[in-house]
């Protein structure tokens, strides 16, 4: 499919709004731009700040929350886990069906990490090979980013993944020296492109999403 695939370092990492900011910059040019994430867990402890990632996907996609993600589990547990607790198995097959009837170009977002598994035998990264999108990663920038964006990266090649770039999120309007050489580093480590973007410049989404 034509479109880019958002997965993570982790959890928490700022997937979604990589995601969003794709999808938003892509409306913005004119392009009929489609959102999708598979599953999302969680929904029975929302966060009193942000909506929940389907929420915010299809408010940037001008989408219903149910055309964004099909599948919703109220226990903020890995979609596996949270599906046998609900006695209510995930379909990879449908998932995929959904997305594909959703149309292109498509901002799809990841559960987790790369390795989230959805059912016991079909992970995230086998749903991104399914798509068949290049992958944006998104990681923080501070301490520990090194390793869990190169292990992704790595992950990624290893299954058949072609990784188009990876996002640091939130990146500070003055950088650290850190930070400035965590995204030199994994640059030149894993020969892919690392962009920041910050959530406080009003011209962020344009500017730091030039590369869509």
């Amino acid at each position: 499919m034509r479109g880019v695939f958002v997965t993570g370092t982790d959890t928490g990492v700022g997937k979604t709004v990589v995601a969003a900011s794709i999808v938003s910059t892509l409306r913005a040019r004119g392009e009929p731009v489609r959102a999708f994430k598979p599953v999302v867990t969680g929904t029975d402890e929302p966060d009193p700040v942000w909506p929940a990632d389907h929420e915010l996907l299809a408010r940037a996609a001008g989408m219903q929350p149910s055309e964004v993600t099909p599948v919703t589990f109220g226990p903020a547990v890995s979609p596996h886990l949270a599906a046998e607790l609900a006695g209510r198995p995930i379909d990879p097959a449908a998932l995929v069906a959904h997305a594909r009837q959703l149309g292109e170009p498509l901002v799809a977002e990841g559960v987790g990490g790369l390795l989230v598994p959805l059912t016991p035998r079909y992970t995230v990264r086998d749903l991104a090979l399914e798509l068949g999108m290049p992958l944006v990663i998104a990681a923080r920038p501070g301490l520990g980013t090194i390793n869990h964006t190169l292990t992704t990266i790595e992950a990624a090649r290893n299954g058949g993944l072609v990784v188009w770039c990876v996002v640091m999120t939130p990146w500070p309007d003055e950088p650290t020296a850190m930070e400035q050489s965590n995204r030199r580093t994994i640059e030149q480590l894993s020969g892919v492109s690392v962009h920041g973007l910050s959530p406080t410049t009003p011209d962020t989404l344009s500017t730091q999403l030039a590369w869509v």
